[in-house]
């Protein structure tokens, strides 16, 4: 970027447009304490040294791949990634691509988000996929808009799963602080599962969120729910892990209205908590009230197959008040990334990842549970995580696991008071016998 400076003329007529008489005026809602009088900034470095010191810098991180045993999920797991994810999306087309407006020069990436929807459609079981959101929690954030829009605003209650990711149910409030809307679940009963959740379903209510498996990794079957739901004329959105998907009971099976979730356990690295991708389908009766890129299949003036973007009237295409969303852009890059890693695996490489999963999980729950103090906190059936009762507080057992070189779980107490000695525990199919035989032993010698 080249600085251009201005004269003190157009300084101050610059000042005088946005209504503050100095630069000064600026900076008010800064406080006087967190504000520098000048840039304080070190000596200048050579490239070779600067190099050196970012490296340095960089080798203070601790990974899962290097230094670390892990079993954090809670939304985020470690899962492996064939080099060729990294190499496809590496390349320049891809990498360096921005919104494909000009479908006559952007074949191969409007192709490629097709693929991902097509892919995404399948595994959910839906009609129709996005192209996409953020993360998880923006996705079934977007999930509310769409019943809030698909109610013209009538209906002002949304039902929440009290096992609902807690930074989901965080952004959800945020989104919808400016709707009005009432919210209702949060002091259901942790373990009265989606019967909890049916006693609070009215005409009032627009949508209903529930998760799958929940987030204490247990597994409910949300068809009666969804049937109580649809009774009352209600949506429901299920918020789904796309690992488990491949070997459970699909959420369209179940009737969902709309599938949502955090695709980062396919081809996406942990990556210090992002970017990541929130995938988003539904049925085709919603799709106009769904936000972001849809891409559609048709065939050129030469008859050949082509892809446009389709049904684009919404977010910066019309007034801002009159969209359903106003999320502009989609994460297209980790888009391809899960497509190439679905595509890469397929239906057998995908069913195994899970399988292993769902096994080693079992394996390490079996295992733990023989250790006294502690044991399994639910009975429900689990896939590739559960909670783990601790003797101790989580925060206490996770520090001691630490300095063992081992990433243990989440701590739920940060959001549930009451399980201030429980931990969340994640199993992928990168955590070896070897590894969760560790986990046991260093837990056995605690004190």
């Amino acid at each position: 970027m080249t600085y251009i400076p201005i004269s003190p003329t157009e300084r101050d007529a610059m000042l005088k447009t946005v209504g503050v008489k100095s630069l000064d005026d600026l900076f008010d809602a800064v406080p006087q304490k967190h504000r520098f009088p000048e840039l304080d900034l070190p000596p200048a470095l050579t490239e070779m040294e600067a190099a050196s010191l970012l490296n340095e810098m960089a080798t203070t991180n601790e990974n899962v791949r290097e230094h670390l045993i892990s079993f954090l999920g809670a939304g985020a797991y470690n899962h492996y990634i064939p080099s060729v994810v990294d190499h496809i999306l590496r390349r320049g087309e891809f990498y360096t691509a921005y919104t494909p407006y000009q479908p006559e020069i952007s074949q191969g990436t409007l192709q490629a988000i097709f693929e991902y929807q097509s892919l995404m459609t399948n595994l959910t079981g839906m009609e129709v996929s996005n192209a996409s959101h953020y993360d998880g929690a923006t996705a079934a954030a977007e999930a509310v808009s769409l019943a809030f829009a698909q109610f013209r605003g009538k209906r002002k209650k949304i039902v929440l799963s009290p096992s609902l990711h807690p930074q989901y149910r965080e952004v959800i409030t945020t989104y919808s602080q400016g709707m009005g809307l009432e919210q209702a679940g949060k002091d259901a009963d942790l373990e009265g599962g989606a019967d909890a959740l049916t006693s609070l379903i009215d005409e009032n209510t627009a949508l209903v969120i529930v998760q799958y498996p929940d987030f204490f990794g247990r597994i409910y079957d949300y068809t009666k729910l969804v049937e109580a739901a649809h009774a009352k004329g209600a949506l429901v959105c299920i918020v789904a892990n796309p690992t488990a998907m491949v070997m459970l009971k699909t959420p369209a099976e179940m009737g969902a209205d709309v599938v949502v979730g955090e695709a980062q356990p396919f081809g996406i690295p942990l990556w210090y908590g992002g970017p990541y991708l929130g995938f988003f389908t539904t049925k085709k009766s919603y799709v106009h009230k769904m936000a972001g890129r849809l891409i559609g299949e048709t065939v050129d003036n030469r008859g050949q197959r082509s892809y446009v973007l389709t049904l684009t009237a919404r977010e910066q295409h019309i007034k801002r008040e009159r969209a359903t969303s106003n999320i502009c852009s989609n994460q297209g890059l980790l888009a391809l990334a899960s497509a190439v890693y679905m595509s890469t695996l397929g239906k057998t490489g995908l069913s195994q990842v899970a399988n292993l999963c769902y096994q080693k999980a079992h394996y390490a729950a079996s295992e733990l549970s023989k250790i006294d103090g502690f044991g399994l906190c639910f009975s429900d059936p689990f896939f590739h995580e559960f909670v783990l009762c601790c003797p101790k507080p989580a925060s206490e057992v996770n520090d001691y696991l630490l300095e063992h070189g081992i990433l243990g779980g989440y701590d739920l107490g940060k959001d549930y008071p009451a399980l201030e000695n429980h931990i969340l525990m994640a199993f992928t199919e990168m955590n070896s016998k070897q590894e969760i035989d560790t986990l046991v032993e260093v837990l056995k010698e605690m004190e």
